[in-house]
């Protein structure tokens, strides 16, 4: 076993700010705050006063939140690190990280490693631990399919289990975790399976192009650096413009009422996933329907990308839920569809 860990620890803070635990820069404030960085820590707090008289959540990188308002209770910030190595075989490797882990540092430690499974997942923001929650994926490639195992802490019991890759019941941004066990565990580790064979997913959005354009051949550390690339064009840093990346989940339709639409709008953008749905780009729709780029006040559509909605200062939570609802009442007046936040509100 091979294992790479680093530690931190803080005890409980009172009224404290999570303007930077969130990343749409929402100045909002926890009535109490506290880390762990490993389940023994997390038992302690569980075990805690703080804890029984409060009301709590889980908060890791804060990257798909929304913050409406001061949060009165009790903010627990998983800061569980390490990347563990624990079978290496002839063509694949398993391997343990913590929930704390930034994604995007185990991504860049993965294609170091000349390992493939993740690297079209490149700069999603987040931790290792949120990535199971609603299967986070992008350029043609899900989390789902190299998690192995998923292990969390069961709130009631204050035992640890394991979630099978099958356990966790993968769909579309959405798992077990947001379903029947949602605020019953705390994921603390998660194990991925990932290739030594280069899997080269290149054909979703422009990754060959940006290979070609950047004059790369294909490899894992390469296609994470196209993914880079693109997202970095699209997306706004939230360091420099708030925001929680794609803010709405694409739709999913019966390919019957797709071709239907395709007759009406002849560009929309439509990916096939079954041999009866089909995966609408909820971007296309919104910048179709003359959003992107559209203020109220300090909360927007980005100009470059219409799925991500922005905080360009000091715009509240409330003032990003009725930009929300606007695009939302709009898609559904204009094509007939409904779309969904990816973010969670809090």
């Amino acid at each position: 076993m091979i294992c790479f860990t680093t530690f931190e620890l803080m005890n409980f803070l009172e009224n404290f700010s999570l303007k930077k635990h969130n990343t749409f820069g929402i100045d909002a404030k926890a009535k109490y705050f506290s880390e762990f960085i490993s389940v023994s820590e997390l038992k302690d707090i569980l075990n805690s006063e703080i804890y029984s008289n409060n009301k709590t959540f889980v908060l890791g990188e804060g990257s798909n939140i929304l913050l409406t308002k001061d949060f009165e209770g009790l903010i627990m910030h998983n800061k569980i690190n390490g990347i563990c190595i624990l079978e290496d075989h002839e063509n694949s490797i398993i391997v343990e990280v913590g929930g704390g882990v930034n994604w995007n540092d185990f991504v860049m430690w993965s294609v170091s490693q000349e390992l493939s499974g993740i690297e079209n997942l490149a700069l999603i923001p987040g931790t290792v631990g949120a990535s199971p929650v609603q299967n986070i994926g992008a350029y043609g490639m899900e989390v789902k399919e190299s998690i192995s195992k998923v292990h969390a802490f069961n709130i009631k019991t204050r035992k640890s289990e394991i979630f099978s890759n099958e356990d966790c019941n993968f769909e579309y941004r959405n798992s077990i975790f947001k379903g029947e066990v949602k605020n019953k565990f705390i994921i603390t580790k998660v194990e991925f399976e990932l290739s030594k064979t280069p899997l080269n997913k290149t054909t979703y959005g422009a990754i060959q192009e940006e290979l070609k354009t950047l004059n790369l051949r294909e490899n894992p550390k390469n296609i994470a650096k196209a993914v880079i690339n693109i997202r970095s064009r699209k997306l706004p840093d939230p360091q420099v413009l708030g925001n929680s990346g794609s803010f709405f989940k694409n739709p999913i339709i019966k390919t019957e009422r797709f071709n239907k639409l395709k007759k009406e709008f002849p560009n929309i953008v439509g990916y096939k996933i079954s041999e009866t749905k089909t995966k609408l780009a909820a971007g296309w729709l919104i910048d179709n329907a003359g959003l992107k780029g559209y203020r109220k006040g300090d909360a927007g559509v980005h100009k470059n990308q219409a799925l991500v909605l922005v905080n360009y200062g000091n715009a509240s939570g409330q003032d990003i839920i009725n930009l929300s609802k606007k695009v939302q009442h709009t898609i559904l007046e204009k094509y007939g569809i409904a779309i969904e936040p990816e973010v969670n509100l809090l």
